[in-house]
């Protein structure tokens, strides 16, 4: 499927959202070339027509909403995401996501007239997202992928916030999301390259977490086994390979200093979300007028994007993603029992009659990935003749296509 991913498409859909002029939130929602309602439109209308070839499994919808003046919003703005809905064939109320934001800005972020190109912050990320959602419109996974292009990412993160937030009240089980943002380059301010790896940033404890459960991590030394960390470890493992030709490499921290993305909207309603972002940035290419001084080009423009580099970091979405949706879920209600002192381990979940099996999992709590594998069966505990205290432990769902599921930790 990831063999399908085109470089050539992913260009032609940066040099398209570029083609708009401006995608500054508050530029125009009407003007049929330029600003961000044209790239809306545009963007809706790839989407209907992937969907077309879906055999219906595949919805569109533009959901929004107005948000009133505040911060770099100097005016009324409607704010409309663009999502297309894979539903899954066995378990649709289990949800990934995987998005990217179509607004743009350039040195000031309330300047919605002169151009803001935004070729690689964010075209490239939405680019990855149509990109993938063309590829599996014809496909069945077993869960729900949604394909979600955000506005108001620049000024605040609006459209995701507003994304989780509909998500989290209508009790979605969201067991991942995937943000795409600056993903077009794999060169930095001083020319060197590293073609081949892609930052993925996985934050350790939960914004959602209370004091008591902050404690609790300290405690029990879970602070680098939350959700969010297994989700990033299974991303790592799966896309890290021949078929991405890439290294995913995992950043524990939630985003760069004095940065923020889209996956922190979901982080705050208590979803697992990880951020894609390449592996040097130029500065000079991203939040800038576009511009000549000394010789040296500012501005956000395609020719500074990888396109090549683009579609490897859309098979590392692909390849995550497909993984995810074609494995089981997260197993859930993990407890590991200390109540008696034992240099074994005993832990407990709640079996998924869909899992064809489990596995224990487990590594030396200073390894920050899974090195040993223990096959358990079609049971709902298990005990390892290992010292809790030595190791950490994580339980892992086997579909019985051989997919396997992210890691549950008790906690």
């Amino acid at each position: 499927m990831m063999a399908q991913v085109d470089p050539a498409r992913i260009e032609a859909i940066i040099t398209q959202l570029v083609a708009f002029g401006t995608r500054n939130t508050m530029s125009s929602q009407t003007d049929p070339t330029r600003g961000i309602g044209a790239a809306r439109d545009w963007i809706a209308g790839q989407m209907r027509t992937f969907a077309a070839t879906s055999g219906g499994r595949m919805t569109v919808a533009v959901p929004g909403y107005t948000q009133a003046v505040s911060g770099s919003i100097t005016h009324a703005t409607l704010i409309s995401n663009v999502v297309a809905t894979l539903r899954g064939s066995t378990e649709p109320t289990r949800i990934y996501v995987v998005s990217g934001h179509y607004d743009s800005r350039n040195s000031n972020n309330s300047d919605f007239t002169n151009d803001a190109p935004g070729a690689n912050d964010d075209a490239s990320g939405v680019a990855v997202v149509l990109e993938l959602a063309r590829i599996m419109a014809t496909h069945q996974p077993a869960a729900t992928i949604m394909f979600a292009a955000v506005a108001g990412e620049e000024q605040g993160l609006l459209g995701s916030n507003f994304m989780a937030t509909t998500l989290k009240n209508q009790s979605a089980d969201v067991q991942g999301m995937l943000n795409n943002d600056i993903v077009g380059s794999s060169t930095a301010d001083d020319g060197s390259t590293d073609p081949f790896t892609i930052r993925m940033f996985t934050e350790g404890i939960p914004p959602t977490d209370t004091l008591a459960q902050v404690h609790s991590r300290a405690t029990s030394g879970a602070e680098n086994d939350s959700p969010i960390r297994q989700l990033g470890r299974f991303v790592a493992e799966v896309a890290s390979n021949a078929i991405t030709q890439m290294n995913v490499q995992m950043v524990y921290r939630a985003d760069r200093f004095g940065r923020g993305g889209d996956h922190e909207s979901f982080l705050a309603q208590g979803y697992p979300a990880v951020r894609f972002t390449e592996p040097h940035e130029n500065f000079a290419h991203q939040h800038q007028n576009v511009r000549v001084v000394n010789g040296v080009q500012f501005g956000d423009l395609p020719q500074f994007c990888d396109f090549e580099f683009i579609a490897r970091v859309a098979r590392v979405n692909g390849v995550a993603l497909w993984s995810l949706a074609q494995a089981p879920g997260t197993p859930k209600g993990l407890t590991l029992d200390t109540s008696v002192l034992t240099n074994n381990s005993t832990l407990r979940w709640t079996r998924d009659t869909r899992a064809a099996g489990y596995e224990i999992v487990w590594r030396a709590s200073e390894d920050p990935f899974w090195t040993h594998v223990i096959p358990v069966g079609a049971v709902s505990s298990a005990t390892v003749l290992l010292s809790k205290d030595n190791a950490q432990f994580g339980v892992r769902a086997v579909g019985a296509n051989g997919f396997k599921s992210p890691a549950g930790f008790p906690f």
